[in-house]
């Protein structure tokens, strides 16, 4: 996630909020407007997901919290006052609870091309980073990372080894389990370099455009 932005000044107005506005990072479309007060700014930042303030609840909301329609946060960017914050964000599905693509009844034409992706975001940005931040001993993806680097990646090797030994049978069903291991494995150990699947992606698509 990049950070381009300058001090965002939260006290131009009485009630401490800032216009937000979110746009489709691969398609420039808006998607919608909200508010953000300093604690949903931080929130949004240290998650990875966009939270707003509600004027209605008068309570922080993380959208997608129902929906799981999350806004995956790419760039933040203050405009030139310091009191208004573009976010640029790639939608897990449809962004207005109508279920329309965007809060302004347009379609995002390019959204579908994301596919899956979406879900690989959440496992990412949700649930990992979940188990990173606030570990548990239950979890056994809080105990790779409290062991650190040299396990996770090790762990991506042994997950690799499986996928190639499996690639060689019949079975279909393992193997595809196998993968699913692999791509876990290789989520957690991105969060671990504190490196996007998004910028993965990015990559990918740089060399087939």
């Amino acid at each position: 996630m990049s950070e381009t932005y300058s001090t965002i000044d939260f006290d131009k107005s009485a009630d401490g909020l800032v216009p937000v506005i979110v746009q489709d990072l691969h398609t420039d479309k808006v998607l919608m407007l909200g508010y953000m007060n300093s604690e949903a700014l931080e929130r949004t930042k240290k998650e990875g997901t966009v939270t707003f303030f509600s004027r209605s609840k008068q309570r922080l909301w993380t959208k997608g919290e129902t929906s799981g329609n999350f806004l995956f946060v790419n760039e933040i960017i203050a405009d030139c006052d310091g009191d208004t914050v573009l976010i640029k964000a790639t939608p897990a599905g449809p962004v207005c609870h109508t279920g329309a693509d965007t809060c302004f009844g347009e379609k995002n034409s390019q959204h579908a091309r994301i596919g899956e992706a979406d879900f690989l975001n959440y496992l990412q940005k949700k649930v990992i980073r979940e188990r990173k931040l606030n570990p548990t001993e239950e979890s056994y993806t809080s105990s790779l990372f409290q062991k650190g680097i040299n396990k996770i990646a090790q762990k991506v090797g042994e997950e690799a080894v499986e996928v190639v030994i499996e690639a060689k049978d019949d079975d279909s069903d393992l193997f595809k389990n196998e993968v699913s291991d692999l791509l876990f494995h290789l989520l957690i150990l991105l969060e671990q370099k504190n490196i996007d699947l998004d910028e993965v992606i990015d990559v990918l698509r740089s060399r087939h455009q």
